[in-house]
């Protein structure tokens, strides 16, 4: 089966996008994904407050 890719209730805090989606078992889970260029850094988390103190908290380490 292929992964789909819909992303709703996104948001940006600084250079990261926030965004609410399922996985592969039906679970809600937020993705924080930092948008700056080399960057690389992206986690889950199953619930929106932990994705929003993550992306407050990210700090980039490519300068």
């Amino acid at each position: 089966m292929p992964a789909r890719d819909n992303f709703h209730s996104v948001m940006r805090i600084g250079p990261v996008q926030i965004g609410t989606h399922r996985d592969r078992n039906g679970q809600t889970k937020h993705a924080a994904v930092c948008t700056a260029d080399r960057c690389g850094w992206s986690a889950d988390y199953s619930s929106g407050t932990a994705a929003q103190l993550a992306a407050r908290t990210h700090r980039c380490r490519v300068r």
